[in-house]
């Protein structure tokens, strides 16, 4: 199966420019093809993760990826797919998201393989030195107002208002495609659907500054779906805000459970996006979704690729062990390192290293209203500490009850946990 039927039938091809000419571009050649990255935030999150997998299954198929990062395009803003003007950050912030963009990129694709290795650019290297008449009279005079405003990343801005900053985006990103062209022969730029006028954009500029040429210009533009969730809920986006791809701002386990929580409805079409699953493991994964749901298979392994792709076999062995010790409520096997992955976002109280009574730290904690709440709270068996039921009402919490000298885990009812930090 060639690489086009292969994203065909994974649902991953959105428009393309020139199908036939395309696939025998494909099928003929060693094609060099590049997507961009602006930085918008120090993190890639995981809406990135569909254009660098399609690098990825470009490169397995003998193909040359350029992840490009915005460092030049990233100090304006894509109007694309927005309703409203994006904020400027300075030159430093841009500078220090573009690197470590860089290194996270470099981090989920491989860029050692000889012939096929993953070349990691910044656009700020052509766009940063460009000075305003450059800029006017080798890119603007090959772009006509009318054109611009026919493509939909402007004409969606129109009514409620587009800078000339933002209108011009569209020309330094075709910019980008032109200079890949002249200095890594790249004929192939790819992007989610909203990045379509702007590909096209990137074409004709190729086409129309070398037109008094001899060469035959052969450039192409792929676009994959924009993702969206059955539910109608935004793909990426928790109650805590974006899911990251840096551990740091998102753990491993918080990203693990993201993808143990897909829907049923959702769960076969990210697995045929986001992983490299042959046809027959997914219509194996489909009957179990369609037979037996509730146990989650398809779900758990998606959550298992997934987890190892972005971070690590050991981050998912962790993550699998924080999960089954919640399930279980036997919390005591769990590690510090494991606590502050789990339990990241739960009331935290900072207690001092002595010996105190269970009623005195419930209230202190404010786990309990009152004394009298926590002793009907310890009566009734609704506190559990480090995964135990504790019913008696002398109870001393001591350096027996910290894990690693450094947390005591306080489980108020069948959910509500909180973290006593010494």
């Amino acid at each position: 199966m060639d690489i086009l039927q292969d994203l065909e039938q994974r649902g991953l091809i959105q428009q393309t420019t020139d199908r036939v000419g395309l696939e025998k571009h494909l099928a003929e050649n060693q094609v060099t093809l590049y997507c961009g990255f602006d930085p918008t935030a120090d993190s890639l999150h995981i809406g990135h993760l569909l254009p660098i997998t399609m690098l990825k299954r470009f490169q397995l198929a003998g193909h040359r990826p350029i992840a490009l990062v915005g460092g030049g395009t990233g100090m304006i803003g894509d109007p694309s797919g927005r309703s409203s003007e994006r904020s400027l950050n300075t030159t430093e912030v841009v500078e220090g998201y573009s690197e470590k963009l860089k290194l996270q990129i470099s981090s989920l694709l491989d860029i050692n393989s000889e012939s096929t290795s993953v070349v990691v650019r910044n656009n700020h290297e052509w766009l940063g030195s460009m000075t305003v008449i450059d800029f006017l009279r080798d890119a603007g005079k090959h772009f006509g107002v009318n054109y611009m405003l026919a493509k939909e990343s402007v004409s969606a801005r129109i009514e409620q208002g587009i800078s000339f900053t933002e209108f011009s985006y569209m020309i330094l990103q075709s910019l980008d495609f032109q200079k890949l062209y002249e200095q890594e022969n790249c004929t192939m730029q790819i992007g989610g659907s909203d990045q379509w006028g702007n590909i096209t954009a990137g074409m004709e500029l190729i086409r129309r500054s070398r037109e008094n040429e001899d060469e035959e210009i052969k450039v192409f533009g792929l676009t994959v779906p924009l993702i969206t969730k059955a539910d109608g809920t935004k793909f990426g986006k928790t109650a805590g805000g974006a899911v990251w791809l840096d551990p740091e701002k998102t753990t491993p386990y918080e990203f693990y459970q993201f993808w143990i929580n897909t829907d049923d409805r959702d769960v076969m079409k990210f697995l045929r996006y986001f992983t490299f699953m042959s046809e027959e493991e997914l219509d194996t994964l489909q009957q179990e979704v369609d037979e037996r749901p509730e146990n989650r298979v398809a779900q758990k392994r998606l959550a298992e690729e997934m987890t190892i792709m972005v971070h690590s076999k050991e981050a998912l062995e962790q993550a699998q062990k924080i999960s089954d010790s919640l399930f279980s409520g036997d919390l005591k096997q769990l590690s510090a390192s494991d606590i502050e992955q789990g339990f990241k976002d739960v009331p935290t109280h900072e207690a001092d290293k002595e010996d105190l009574g269970l009623v005195d730290l419930l209230v202190n904690a404010n786990i309990s209203s009152s004394k009298r709440q926590a002793r009907e709270d310890i009566k009734n068996g609704a506190i559990y500490i480090n995964g135990e039921r504790q019913k008696d009402l002398q109870y001393v919490v001591t350096s027996d009850d910290r894990i690693e000298d450094r947390f005591t885990i306080i489980r108020r009812g069948k959910k509500k946990y909180f973290l006593i930090q010494y």
